[in-house]
């Protein structure tokens, strides 16, 4: 098929350009400019452009067959809160606008959030479960609440919208902040992260980057109109997953855990030093505020319905390590 992908020099959406094209797919790819897209493969054709900007969406998606809206500001916290409502919101408006103006656009597959979802305290939800909309961590979690019921109310017109909910992504690749498991993992092996994250409560729906990937292609492919898929894996703790990554290296467990009052506190001096550096921080109060929560899900719908099939934490792991290594960015 001829497909667009926006969002495709992120982490899972560079992975998504390069797996489409392998399949044998024409891949275009939609980039903001002056991005580096050079680790896209050399089939795939780059057009730069906005998803604020709807005349550029509209360009890049003529003569397309389908869809893949990735683009997305993912952070915990940013100087500017409005930009998570302009880029999250508004960049889907945006596509479902200029989708409406290219009629050969038959299938638009939408990367949400387990956030969307909300949280699961105590429970482990699936994609019946409507977020409250009362509270929120952060405003990335308030954006992308809002931006699903947009894709809902787009499918009930009868928009040909299909909307997938990857959990917390790790893997081989861009560390941006949606790698949040790498960029944690190399503070922890480096010593710049002494103990685990809080007390093992949190529990969190951890997704090898390419079984996402995977994920979106099956949606394309098999995905029903106006449904729901949750694209996550095992549900676990980050004490859990530092317990898995020293037992896979063999190197010492860690000794003691830093309490979530301790984490917020540097996450307010990050904040702080964040806003005179333009450097978004590792950890961020609003990010420690998802820690206090469960983000559990089962991903059952997808299994049934897309042949979805998540590797197991130790697996994925196993080899995001081997990767961090190889690439230096960590020794054990």
């Amino acid at each position: 098929m001829r497909v667009v992908v926006s969002g495709a020099t992120g982490f899972m959406g560079g992975r998504l350009c390069a797996a489409l094209a392998d399949a044998g797919h024409d891949v275009r790819a939609f980039a903001l400019r002056g991005v580096d897209a050079s680790g896209l493969p050399p089939s795939v054709v780059v057009v730069y452009g906005d998803v604020t900007d709807e005349e550029s969406l509209a360009a890049a998606f003529r003569g397309r067959d389908a869809v893949f809206h990735t683009a997305a500001a993912v952070e915990a916290w940013l100087p500017d809160a409005s930009v998570f409502h302009t880029v999250n919101v508004g960049g889907l408006e945006n596509v479902l606008k200029a989708a409406k103006r290219t009629p050969e656009v038959k299938k638009i597959v939408y990367t949400s959030s387990y956030f969307a979802i909300g949280p699961t305290d105590g429970y482990v939800a699936d994609e019946k479960q409507v977020h409250q909309g009362r509270a929120f961590c952060t405003e990335y979690e308030k954006s992308k609440f809002l931006a699903d019921r947009i894709a809902l109310q787009a499918a009930a017109e009868g928009v040909p919208i299909t909307i997938v909910y990857p959990g917390v992504m790790y893997g081989p690749g861009t560390l941006t902040s949606g790698n949040l498991v790498c960029r944690v993992l190399i503070e922890r092996f480096n010593g710049r992260l002494p103990g685990y994250i809080g007390d093992g409560y949190d529990r969190e729906s951890f997704s090898h980057v390419d079984d996402v990937v995977s994920g979106h292609i099956a949606a394309l492919a098999k995905g029903r109109v106006g449904e729901r898929y949750l694209l996550t894996g095992e549900n676990a703790s980050f004490v859990q997953i530092f317990n898995l990554a020293a037992n896979i290296t063999n190197t010492k467990p860690l000794k003691f855990h830093i309490p979530l009052w301790l984490l917020e506190i540097y996450g307010r001096i990050s904040v702080l030093v964040a806003r005179i550096t333009g450097k978004p921080p590792l950890i961020s109060y609003p990010g420690v505020d998802c820690i206090r929560h469960q983000w559990a899900y089962s991903c059952d719908k997808a299994k049934k319905e897309l042949g979805y099939c998540p590797r197991s934490l130790t697996e994925g792991l196993a080899e995001t390590l081997l990767w961090l290594k190889n690439e230096k960015l960590i020794e054990f």
